[in-house]
C-alpha cells in the first residue's frame, strides 16, 4: 500500500511539473482559432492519449479507477482549460469505444491513440444535422456538426448521426484531406485555444466497421448523463488554478495578511474543496461496477452527477467573484494571467441544460428515503 501511495505521489508531481510547463504556452495561444498542438504532443509523450484505452499510465498515474482519472483530468484542467476540454473529449470517446466497440474497433482506436491521434466526441447539430444516407448501395454522411472542439485537429472524431429510421447512431468516420472545419463562428469570451467550430461531414463514406454500437446507444442511461462528472473534474482544475494565482498575487503584493483578504481566501478555499468533494463522489457513483445493472443504482448515479454539475458551477462562480474582488482591477488587464483564466472558466462553466440537470437531480429526493440516505 505504501509503495502504491508513493508511486501515485511521484506520478502526481511528475504530471504537475509537465502541466506547469504546458501552462506557459496558454497565454500565447489565447487567440481565435488557435490550438495547443505542442501541448497535445506532450500529452501523447507522457502516455495521456493511450491510457484511456487501457494503454498504460499518465506520468505514472494509472487511470483505471475513478480517483486516478479524476486526478488526471483535474491536473490537466489546472494546466489549461482549453487543453482540459480537448482531453476530456478524448477520454469520453475512449469510454464509448470501450463500452460499445468491437474488439477490432478497440484495437484500432488504441493503435491510433498510440500514434498520437486525438479523439473527440461531437454531438451538437448544425443547421443541417448529420445523417446517414444510402447512395448507390453505400452509406455516406451528410450534414454538419457545430461546437466541435478541436475541429480540424481531432483526427478521430466520434459523432452521432441520424439513421434512416431517425435514430441516433454513433459513427467513427475516416476523415479525408478536404478542408471541412470552419472556426469563423467561434468568437467566444474564453476557451479561444480550443479550436471550436463547425465540421462538415457531407460525402464521407461510412464502412460497416465505422459504426459504433447500435441505434440509441449514445444516449443510453446511465452513462450519457453520469459521464458529466468528467467535465466537472476539468472545471475543478480551473477553479483551483484561480485560487493558486490569487494566492501568488496577494503574497507577492504583501496583501496576504489583510483580514478582508484572508476572509475572502477562506471562502474561496471552501468553494474549491466543496467542488472537489462533489466531483470525487460523483466519479465514484458514476463509475461504480454494475451501475447500469439496476435502475436504482443508475438513477442514483445520474441524480447525483446532475446535482454535482450545479454544485461545481456555483463553486466556480463564487471563486470567480471572490478572486476578482481580491485582486482588483489588475486581474482584468490582459497582461495578467487571471484575466484569461477567468474568461476560460466563465465560458467552460456554461454547460448544456443546467436547469434541467438541477431539477432532474432534485426529483430524486422525492423518494421514501431520508435525505442522508439518498446517496448510500
Amino acid at each position: 500500500m505504501l509503495d502504491i501511495a508513493a508511486n501515485r505521489t511521484r506520478g502526481h508531481e511528475s504530471l504537475l511539473g509537465d502541466l506547469r510547463r504546458l501552462a506557459r504556452h496558454t497565454t500565447a495561444l489565447d487567440e481565435d482559432g488557435s490550438f495547443p498542438t505542442q501541448d497535445i504532443a506532450r500529452l501523447a509523450a507522457i502516455g495521456a492519449l493511450t491510457a484511456p484505452f487501457g494503454g498504460g499510465e499518465v506520468a505514472g498515474i494509472a487511470i483505471g479507477a475513478p480517483d486516478e482519472l479524476m486526478e488526471v483530468l483535474r491536473l490537466i484542467g489546472h494546466g489549461g482549460l482549453p487543453l482540459g476540454r480537448l482531453y476530456e473529449g478524448h477520454v469520453n470517446a475512449a469510454a464509448l469505444i470501450i463500452r460499445y466497440g468491437t474488439r477490432e474497433q478497440i484495437r484500432r482506436a488504441r493503435r491510433r491513440a498510440a500514434e498520437g491521434a486525438l479523439f473527440g466526441v461531437w454531438n451538437t447539430e448544425g443547421a443541417d444535422g448529420v445523417r446517414l444516407v444510402r447512395e448507390a448501395g453505400a452509406l455516406r454522411l451528410a450534414g454538419t456538426k457545430t461546437f466541435a472542439s478541436g475541429a480540424g485537429h481531432v483526427a478521430c472524431p466520434l459523432i452521432t448521426a441520424r439513421d434512416a429510421d431517425g435514430a441516433w447512431q454513433m459513427v467513427l468516420p475516416q476523415l479525408d484531406d478536404a478542408a471541412r472545419a470552419d472556426l469563423s463562428d467561434w468568437r467566444a469570451h474564453g476557451m479561444r485555444a480550443s479550436a471550436t467550430g463547425s465540421f462538415r461531414f457531407s460525402g464521407l463514406a461510412v464502412a460497416p466497421e465505422d459504426l459504433l454500437g447500435g441505434p440509441g446507444d449514445y444516449h443510453r442511461p446511465p452513462h450519457f448523463s453520469a459521464g458529466a462528472w468528467r467535465f466537472c473534474a476539468v472545471q475543478l482544475g480551473g477553479i483551483e488554478r484561480l485560487v493558486d494565482e490569487a494566492k501568488d498575487f496577494l503574497q507577492a503584493n504583501g496583501r496576504h495578511e489583510d483580514p478582508h483578504q484572508l476572509a475572502r481566501m477562506g471562502e474561496t478555499l471552501i468553494a474549491a474543496e466543496t467542488a472537489r468533494l462533489w466531483v470525487r463522489r460523483a466519479a465514484h457513483l458514476a463509475e461504480a461496477a454494475g451501475v447500469a445493472d439496476t435502475p436504482e443504482a443508475a438513477e442514483r448515479a445520474v441524480a447525483y452527477v446532475n446535482l454535482a454539475r450545479s454544485a461545481v458551477e456555483r463553486c466556480g462562480l463564487e471563486t470567480l467573484e471572490r478572486v476578482q474582488r481580491s485582486v482588483g482591477l489588475a486581474g482584468f488587464l490582459r497582461t495578467h494571467p487571471l484575466e484569461r483564466l477567468c474568461r476560460d472558466l466563465a465560458t467552460y462553466l456554461r454547460q448544456p441544460a443546467p436547469d434541467r440537470a438541477l431539477c432532474a437531480g432534485a426529483a430524486h429526493a422525492f423518494r421514501d428515503e431520508a435525505a442522508g440516505d439518498l446517496w448510500r
